[in-house]
């Protein structure tokens, strides 16, 4: 029903993978680049994840440093009841709404999370009934600590909990299963039973961005993601399979989205740079 290791500094293999349980990741120390579906995070020390769990995530790190973190997973069943307390709260709402997301932890809020961690730890080492309920407490202490600092974006988030934001969910629904295949509006106007004009607007309006917008980019992380976990495929392997007819059009988008050419890029995979 839960699993904890603290400060774990085994070696690892860069495997994606999934689970039902949700999770609660912590990054003490090391060079680490995290992939969560489609999104890659630098880690820096302090980083907190939190993870719905089905999305394939993997750690990618450099060896040759230290790779230290606490790993917490979780089955949602063993926290529900604390909603329930007089005064309680939806502790499982950050996962269920923002799914995969990183806070960044300095100072105070990093040296909180440091010395909840490592109380779990105590009571975790003594294996008694006593030790097994103060962890488990100590734990929903620290979802508490989790869940006040997304409040802002949870707040954001509920701000577009509408209709327009179910037909948008729709629309990238539809561009997770084709974004690598040659998309017009009029296939998305006729899959999805809205006008171009329409579609346009509703999705500018939503994310910020246009839907080919939206399909560049999701294509270029893609293509950090192959670069990293796949690193003796060319540049031009990757462009095209990822639906690119002419390499120039995606080593111009992928130093617009990445700030690097392909290449740079992949010369510097070695070094687990920076790709967020």
């Amino acid at each position: 029903m839960m699993d904890y290791g603290y400060r774990s500094e085994g070696p690892i293999e860069p495997i994606f993978h999934s689970h039902t349980n949700y999770e609660v990741y912590y990054f003490h120390e090391g060079q680490c680049n995290y992939l969560i579906g489609d999104n890659i995070f630098h880690m820096a020390p302090g980083d907190l994840i939190i993870m719905y769990g089905m999305t394939l995530h993997c750690a990618k790190i450099d060896p040759s440093y230290p790779y230290v973190r606490s790993i917490i997973h979780f089955d949602p069943g063993i926290v529900r009841p604390y909603a329930e307390l007089p005064h309680g709260v939806n502790l499982l709402e950050p996962f269920e709404q923002l799914k995969n997301y990183r806070l960044r932890l300095r100072g105070e809020d990093k040296a909180e999370v440091e010395r909840i961690l490592e109380l779990m730890r105590v009571y975790q080492l003594r294996e008694d009934a006593i030790g097994e309920n103060r962890f488990r407490l100590a734990f929903v202490d620290l979802l508490y600590f989790i869940f006040g600092l997304c409040a802002l974006p949870l707040k954001e988030r509920q701000e577009y909990s509408s209709d327009k934001e179910a037909s948008v969910q729709r629309i990238i629904s539809l561009l997770e299963q084709s974004y690598k295949d040659d998309l017009h509006m009029e296939q998305l106007e006729a899959q999805l039973h809205m006008s171009k004009s329409y579609l346009s607007k509703l999705f500018k309006e939503v994310t910020g961005v246009t839907i080919f917008h939206y399909i560049y980019r999701r294509r270029i992380n893609e293509a950090k993601i192959m670069f990293l976990m796949e690193p003796e495929l060319s540049v031009t392997e990757v462009a095209f399979r990822l639906g690119f007819k002419h390499l120039a059009h995606f080593s111009r988008l992928f130093k617009q989205f990445a700030g690097i050419t392909p290449e740079q890029f992949k010369r510097g995979n070695g070094e687990v740079r920076a790709v967020e």
